[in-house]
């Protein structure tokens, strides 16, 4: 299946994006989480684009191959996210598109579906992220994701991520070697560690209820998919419920599919989360 690494500048910084299939074909969105990469979504950009889809898989502003902020504070947000958003696909003329986002991914897309974005998404699919977090997951993450851990080795960052992304659910041992080698950078002392901004974390700081999100979810007239882990200590059974007796829930809109073996956030690798997400983009 066609690829392609690319590059474009938005909102004056450079963002790289991973650009799968045909140019001409139904667009996707899919969007990584919090202290990750656009290579995440390799293996389900690698389905959808050979069933007819393009899939375009940004790095957000901090992560991966994509500039760091010049101003932490203002920028690392889910509005100056959306803001990023919608000037790349103005750039690569996207009129429609389906959006998969997995945590933060799916928190800015459905900030611009109802926002600058709306109408122009059609369908958006939220892995593992609602409209109102648990506080002490967001605590956990921030644990871990504030202040990365550098190692001698790579194998050592690997070993790392196993143990931090166990509740992704299963992986191969080739996936796993992707999912580090795609998103780590040596420091200046030699040592590795993951390939983002620390100060990314700043928004729960600074913008400490930027996942407060039900305005936004009352608002949405499109359906939904929701995929939970099972075990998810982010989004709460309660959370759920809540989310299937307004907005898109209460519009017959929302389809929910609690994914067994995962926390959060599922991984998006294997056959039958691939089907799931086909099927809600084909309805």
């Amino acid at each position: 299946m066609s690829f392609a690494s690319r590059y474009a500048t938005c909102a004056g910084y450079e963002i790289h994006y991973m650009d799968w299939g045909s140019a001409d074909a139904p667009a996707v969105i899919a969007w990584h989480g919090l202290a990750r990469t656009g290579r995440d979504m390799d293996d389900l950009a690698e389905y959808l684009a050979g069933q007819g889809f393009r899939v375009v898989c940004p790095d957000t502003l901090g992560r991966g191959l994509s500039q760091w902020s010049k101003a932490p504070d203002e920028e690392y947000c889910l509005a100056f996210y959306v803001r990023l958003a919608q000037e790349l696909l103005d750039q690569l003329r996207l009129k429609q598109v389906r959006w998969i986002g997995t945590s933060m991914g799916g928190a800015i897309g459905l900030a611009a579906a109802a926002g600058a974005l709306a109408g122009r998404i059609t369908h958006l699919a939220l892995n593992d992220i609602a409209p109102v977090l648990n506080p002490a997951a967001i605590a956990r993450i921030r644990a871990y994701a504030g202040q990365p851990p550098a190692f001698d080795t790579v194998s050592g960052l690997e070993a790392f991520f196993r143990q931090v992304y166990a509740p992704y659910g299963w992986l191969s041992e080739v996936q796993w070697r992707r999912l580090t080698e795609s998103s780590t950078r040596r420091l200046p002392d030699g040592r590795v560690t993951p390939h983002y901004d620390p100060a990314m974390v700043r928004q729960f700081v600074v913008h400490e209820h930027d996942y407060d999100q039900w305005a936004a979810w009352d608002g949405l007239q499109i359906p939904v998919l929701c995929l939970r882990g099972v075990d998810s200590d982010l989004v709460l059974p309660e959370t759920i419920t809540a989310m299937r007796q307004r907005g898109p829930g209460a519009r017959g809109l929302l389809q929910v599919i609690e994914v067994p073996g995962c926390g959060h956030a599922p991984a998006l690798n294997v056959p039958r989360q691939f089907d799931w997400i086909e099927a809600f983009f084909r309805r």
